[in-house]
């Protein structure tokens, strides 16, 4: 089967995202219940000072060493960041235009950068973006306000597709490493195939905290049942014919488990990692992703 013909709804990007828009706004101001920063800060990222403990205080914030010396309890004070500065990474890969259905990996991509970009602009953070593809990478910096974000939340979904090429693809990691402050949040998006983890990501998990997020085909997940059929391969850029025979599925399987080690590799945590399916709701995904991380936090 062909790729899919481009999501008319991406013809227009800012008219969907404005059609999001209140839905995004809906789920922070009612499911995130206005916690939504603990997903990124937990307690906070400076100390501050040590203060007098009093009834109510987190009991982890303790510091042991000056109650023993005082003879009465004291913690540790954070100070937050006054503002979350958020950098989406959208690796665009040729692997992204497959589709089994209506919509392919990439324009459903593409649909969850934009809800992540929208919830910043809900939550008054600052928000930018880098568009990798073998071609080289545009970079807008991260802006604040609703209306400059839905501009660059716009700007992105408009990147028109890579074309089909040999080329590798590498992202600019010397360059990410000073795209945003330290400690802002870099969401990575990709389609993250089983490779080497690279050596630029070490420094940019050490700089930021990091977040993957994925968007699976339900033929990722598995092949298919039935017949013989075919398909197209944007990475051979060919039309391929499956047979469904056991060693197709053997060798399916096999890559699955490769490309979830390396997943797993890169996002040890489960809270740093994120898979929803083209054939889900993306928001829902993003808002249960969120609200996870905001439990977590308070625990």
């Amino acid at each position: 089967m062909p790729t899919p013909p481009r999501d008319p709804k991406l013809e227009n990007p800012l008219a969907l995202l404005r059609q999001l828009e209140w839905r995004v706004r809906h789920a922070v101001e009612n499911v995130l219940s206005g916690e939504y920063r603990s997903a990124f800060r937990g307690r906070g990222m400076e100390f501050d000072q040590v203060v007098k403990y009093e009834f109510g205080d987190d009991v982890r914030d303790i510091d042991w060493n000056v109650t023993a010396r005082l003879g009465e309890p004291y913690r540790k004070k954070f100070v937050e960041e006054r503002e979350v500065t958020v950098l989406i990474v959208f690796e665009d890969s040729p692997s992204l235009r497959f589709g089994s259905g209506a919509q392919s990996k990439r324009e459903a991509l593409l649909e969850l950068a934009g809800l992540v970009m929208l919830l910043g602009a809900v939550n008054r953070d600052r928000v930018g973006f880098v568009h990798a593809t073998p071609g080289g990478h545009v970079y807008r910096e991260p802006v604040r306000g609703r209306g400059q974000i839905l501009h660059a939340a716009a700007t992105l979904l408009a990147r028109p597709e890579p074309p089909l090429t040999d080329a590798p693809l590498e992202l600019p990691w010397r360059f990410l490493a000073r795209a945003a402050p330290k400690h802002s949040i870099l969401i990575w998006l990709g389609d993250f195939p089983p490779r080497p983890k690279p050596d630029g990501w070490l420094l940019l998990q050490r700089r930021y905290q990091t977040m993957g997020f994925r968007v699976d085909d339900p033929w990722d997940r598995g092949l298919p049942p039935g017949q013989a059929f075919a398909a197209y391969d944007p990475t051979a850029r060919r039309l391929v014919t499956l047979e469904g025979s056991a060693a197709e599925r053997a060798a399916h399987a096999a890559w699955r488990a490769q490309r979830d080690e390396h997943w797993h590799a890169l996002f040890p945590d489960p809270l740093g990692r994120l898979v929803v399916g083209t054939d889900q709701n993306r928001l829902d995904a993003l808002v249960r992703f969120f609200h996870a991380r905001m439990v977590a936090a308070r625990h």
